[in-house]
């Protein structure tokens, strides 16, 4: 939609090119790709004392928690700038959220995802802002495109882990 409301992904390749937002991003080394699952259940021995998640699927849920939770930060962002979407983007940031801390609650030490505290989110939403309504418009599409490929690859590893019992979600 913002594509079409404001033509700013066809004519922003030099903006695109400055993206130094530092968005979550789900990497091989997270774990979260099939091959890192297959190879954490060959290598993990069976659990003694009830059902315990293999390294690499703990890392990768801390991963997409922390993720998500940086996500919701960012989107909040994109709710208080994209207001013509206002009640979609707030449903969005409330669904983030409630993945996200339910993912956490699935982590062997909920401690060790990384959750920003309230300083933190300010002086980030601070940085964000521009006054210039072109970069806010390039920020909220950067935003929003990142956080649709970081949703592909947490549906893709939630879906994984679900189907082979990993996890009930």
């Amino acid at each position: 939609q913002m594509c079409k409301k404001f033509t700013v992904c066809e004519n922003s390749m030099e903006m695109l090119v400055q993206n130094n937002l530092n968005l979550p991003k789900v990497t091989e080394e997270d774990g979260c790709f099939l091959s890192g699952f297959n190879e954490a259940r060959a290598r993990t021995p069976p659990p003694r004392d009830g059902p315990a998640l293999p390294p690499k699927r703990d890392k990768c849920l801390r991963k997409l928690s922390s993720g998500l939770f940086a996500f919701h930060t960012y989107l909040e962002y994109v709710q208080e700038t994209f207001a013509s979407e206002r009640q979609q983007v707030e449903s969005l940031c409330y669904s983030t959220k409630h993945l996200a801390s339910t993912l956490r609650h699935m982590v062997i030490d909920p401690d060790e995802v990384v959750v920003l505290d309230s300083a933190s989110k300010k002086s980030l939403l601070a940085k964000l802002k521009s006054d210039k309504t072109w970069i806010e418009k390039i920020t909220t599409h950067l935003i929003l495109r990142d956080f649709t490929s970081f949703m592909e690859k947490t549906v893709r590893a939630v879906r994984y882990l679900k189907n082979t019992r990993s996890v009930s979600v």
